[in-house]
């Protein structure tokens, strides 16, 4: 079981996103919780605070959405409760089948083992950076896209607890710093080697465009849902999965070749 809080303002904006986006998106954040647990999602339940004046076109455009993120992976929404909000507010929890296996957590990391990425990386931060600077041009319509909609690759999760993974979760806050949660649960460190990650070239155009390091969405963008995981070094990888770093000794998450690992989102962060 997971569940996530969506706050108007916060994490979506009316004006940047649909209502049918926001639900898609809000689906997503929750079902990519549930695999990176290693289970299978069995359904999501959804509280929804909301003006009265809240357009019904919209909230079709809502319900559209969660309906067809969870048939991506088989599930549909079964239940959940509304009240009167000033801005609207989302509360979904998530509920999955491990089917009889333990859970993947974040406390299984063991010096040596291999660390692991599936799904993209930066997309979604390269998409708010480029609304915050109210850049919209068409060239970069992925970008946008993916932060409006994440695609987290949900039959990864599953995947990789029979593949062996000792340790995993989604990237929703920034690889490095979800990294850290599971580096502190395991009490272990985490050394990333920043030659392992190709930036796509539409990320390279839109962090030129931007005067930016590419390099600094991957390792701290959040909300692409990608999942990292830890798997024994014997485990040999489909090429789904990209080995970013190495398990050690010590504690913390280090870059090679940077003096202090990059941060990640902060809910309590001003």
């Amino acid at each position: 079981m997971t569940t996530d809080l969506l706050l108007e303002g916060r994490h979506f904006r009316r004006d940047w996103s649909s209502g049918y986006e926001i639900g898609r998106k809000a689906a997503a954040q929750n079902l990519s919780d549930i695999v990176a647990m290693g289970a299978t999602p069995t359904g999501l339940f959804v509280g929804l605070g909301m003006p009265a004046d809240t357009p019904i076109a919209w909230l079709d455009e809502l319900t559209d959405g969660f309906r067809d993120e969870c048939g991506l992976v088989g599930t549909s929404v079964a239940g959940g409760d509304i009240a009167s909000s000033p801005m609207i507010v989302l509360g979904v929890t998530a509920l999955g089948d491990l089917g009889g296996i333990a859970p993947i957590t974040r406390s299984g990391a063991r010096p040596g083992d291999q660390v692991a990425v599936a799904g993209r990386l930066g997309y979604a931060a390269a998409g708010l950076a480029l609304l915050s600077g109210g850049v919209a041009v068409d060239s970069f319509e992925e970008l946008l896209r993916a932060h409006r909609r994440p695609e987290p690759p949900y039959a990864e999760g599953p995947r990789a607890a029979a593949l062996g993974a000792t340790a995993m979760m989604d990237v929703s806050d920034g690889l490095v710093q979800d990294l850290g949660h599971i580096a502190k649960a395991s009490g272990t460190g985490i050394v990333l080697e920043p030659d392992s990650f190709h930036v796509p070239a539409l990320l390279g155009a839109a962090a030129a465009y931007l005067g930016v390091d590419p390099l600094d969405w991957i390792l701290t963008g959040g909300e692409d849902h990608a999942l990292a995981a830890v798997f024994p070094p014997e485990v040999r990888l489909p090429p789904e999965w990209r080995i970013v770093g190495e398990v050690v000794p010590g504690q913390n998450v280090q870059v090679k070749g940077r003096a202090e690992a990059p941060g990640g989102w902060d809910h309590f962060r001003g």
